[in-house]
């Protein structure tokens, strides 16, 4: 990309599309188009295709998505399959047809089998069923890496996909039904401890394992891949080490100062027994993530508490 190339950056609002701009903004790229909701209705397509015949962008990052929890996933299937899946239907149709030089489509670790081998390794997709609680997600994310898959094999385009692991950080969602465990958790623990409660309840058993990655780790990554990585094939963005959910709720519980119990319930579900991704296709073209989980969540948890005004919860 050249510095003065019009770059799109669809959810740009949000947690990732909001680091991806804070990346491009500090590597001096000086034409970045940033619609909002009320600018651009993604899941329309007349909408969608006049914004792109309008501002003619050269690069896309496909950065929205309707995205949440264990509990928002199993309670609004329908809402994830159909929005996800319109924005991609039509973000992707429109870059064809205005002939963007390059879009990077955002999957999600999501998109491989509930009990595949770890790591992941990208060639696991569609080789065994889903996770249930996150399947019209998952489903959606499939949708869109294997749409640009087909458009580049149909119509040479150069439409690229990775699939990053769990995000955390600046401008997370905060709200304790429907954001995802690690925001909750820093939440819980935080209102816990200015609540002087002798407790915080965490769902299942902490024993599912997860991988981590700070967001402006995946920024960097995909401002990476934007310039280096040209290949069809999907690719895995992670930090390639994995916590249990009891280790990672003990060390939120030492930075946000809690000094209560944690009580396990154990009727909630686990989701997921383990889920860690093999990195060595990104690492092998020259990219690594840079920040440890503990360094994460405390810049994480300062700005949860500097920005109370605008958190989402």
């Amino acid at each position: 990309m050249d510095k003065k190339s019009r770059i799109l950056i669809l959810g740009s609002t949000g947690m990732v599309g909001g680091s991806i701009v804070r990346q491009l903004k500090k590597l001096e790229y000086s034409n970045l188009l940033l619609p909002d909701e009320f600018m651009l209705d993604l899941t329309n397509q007349e909408s969608v295709m006049r914004y792109f015949r309008e501002n003619e962008p050269e690069y896309v990052f496909l950065a929205a998505a309707k995205v949440g929890g264990i509990y928002a996933n199993s309670t609004q299937q329908a809402d994830f399959g159909y929005i996800n899946g319109m924005i991609e239907l039509n973000i992707i149709y429109a870059a064809y047809k205005f002939k963007v030089k390059k879009l990077l489509f955002l999957g999600s670790s999501c998109i491989y089998p509930r009990d595949c081998p770890q790591p992941i390794k990208e060639e696991y997709l569609l080789t065994g069923k889903l996770e249930q609680t996150n399947e019209m997600y998952a489903l959606a994310k499939i949708l869109g890496l294997k749409l640009c898959e087909a458009y580049n094999l149909q119509y040479k385009t150069n439409f690229i996909s990775c699939m990053p692991t769990n995000l955390y950080g600046i401008n997370d969602n905060f709200d304790l039904q429907n954001s995802h465990v690690l925001p909750a958790l820093i939440r819980k623990f935080h209102e816990a401890r200015a609540e002087n409660k002798s407790q915080v309840e965490v769902w299942g058993t902490g024993k599912p394992r997860r991988e981590f990655l700070f967001v402006d780790d995946l920024a960097d990554a995909c401002v990476f891949l934007m310039n280096n990585y040209n290949s069809n094939d999907t690719i895995n963005v992670g930090c390639g080490f994995d916590v249990t959910i009891k280790e990672l709720a003990e060390t939120i519980k030492d930075i946000t100062g809690f000094s209560g119990d944690i009580h396990w319930n154990i009727e909630k579900p686990d989701g997921t027994p383990r889920k860690i991704l093999d990195v060595s296709r990104i690492n092998e073209i020259g990219w690594k993530a840079r920040t440890g989980l503990r360094e994460g969540l405390e810049i994480t948890y300062k700005w949860f508490i500097d920005n109370q005004d605008k958190i989402r919860k």
